[in-house]
């Protein structure tokens, strides 16, 4: 499949099938997400993967309640997390810049998106989800206090395929100077 049409393929999944995905697959999501560029290499995005029964259910409980019900059959959930005062910072520890931590917030979505078209690649569907108990989801999985959960994405075989919400044209979000 080529680039462009994984893009276009690639939709928001809020029904799954239980079918189960192989770890070589979720893998496979996780080395593709790791050859997006991080600032000065930084390297600090960490993902936790949900796969067993007990694990999972925890997970699924951290979540929103609306993202209970969306994501309750699938049978991966991965947790991105971020090391903090890494990306966007000199070793003496002061800010690159005013975002400061912002960039490694901007490394996990440039990974989180090779992730998800590497997904979609192989045939599985995703939802990326930011409500969520950060809290609860750091004590299950032991993430350590210097890192910051930052999102879960559900991952599976799609029990739907949800029409494509219209995007913008160029023209709407562009300025050339």
């Amino acid at each position: 499949m080529e680039l462009r049409e994984v893009m276009q393929k690639r939709k928001s999944i809020r029904q799954y099938l239980t079918t189960p995905v192989e770890e070589e697959k979720v893998k496979a999501m996780i080395e593709a997400a790791i050859l997006a560029p991080t600032w000065k290499n930084a390297q600090e995005i960490r993902y936790y993967v949900a796969v067993s029964e007990e694990k999972r259910q925890a997970v699924l409980d951290a979540l929103a309640e609306g993202n209970r019900k969306k994501t309750q059959n699938a049978p991966v959930f991965l947790i991105s997390a971020v090391i903090l005062n890494r990306a966007g910072f000199q070793k003496d520890g002061t800010a690159d810049n005013e975002l400061g931590n912002g960039w490694g917030c901007y490394d996990l979505g440039l990974q989180n998106e090779n992730l998800i078209l590497k997904a979609r690649e192989l045939g599985y569907g995703t939802l990326i989800m930011g409500l969520r108990a950060g809290d609860k989801l750091r004590e299950i999985l032991s993430i350590p206090e210097t890192e910051t959960v930052m999102a879960v994405i559900a991952i599976g075989k799609a029990a739907e395929e949800p029409a494509r919400p219209k995007r913008k044209d160029v023209e709407d979000i562009v300025r050339f100077y």
